[in-house]
């Protein structure tokens, strides 16, 4: 399972109402979005839909939405799913210049 949470570290609240786009890179044809989300006022998308298979993955978020300002307006997160059993939260910190991220697992 795939799940994603945004936490505004400037503001000092969750990432609500955001847009994310998540996407699997096939070999040959490039990045293909499998499932798309807005994350709810928590900051979170709890899942994308289907169950994924092992791939490379990207999370993209649209911070414009919720920052108009932002340094950053999109931020792209890539990384694997080797494991189908696996779950894969992975958590993206704002701040004004800048963002961190990190799998809970």
């Amino acid at each position: 399972m795939i799940s994603t949470q945004i936490q505004d570290s400037a503001r000092g609240v969750p990432g609500g109402r955001i847009p994310v786009e998540l996407d699997i890179f096939v070999t040959g044809q490039g990045w293909k979005e499998v499932g798309y989300g807005i994350t709810n006022p928590e900051g979170e998308i709890v899942e994308f839909g289907e169950t994924p298979v092992p791939g490379i993955y990207r999370l993209m978020y649209d911070i414009a939405t919720h920052i108009p300002e932002a340094y950053f307006p999109s931020i792209q997160v890539t990384f694997e799913v080797r494991g189908i059993a696996e779950k894969h939260h992975i958590v993206l910190v704002l701040s004004p210049y800048g963002y961190s991220t990190y799998r809970v697992g």
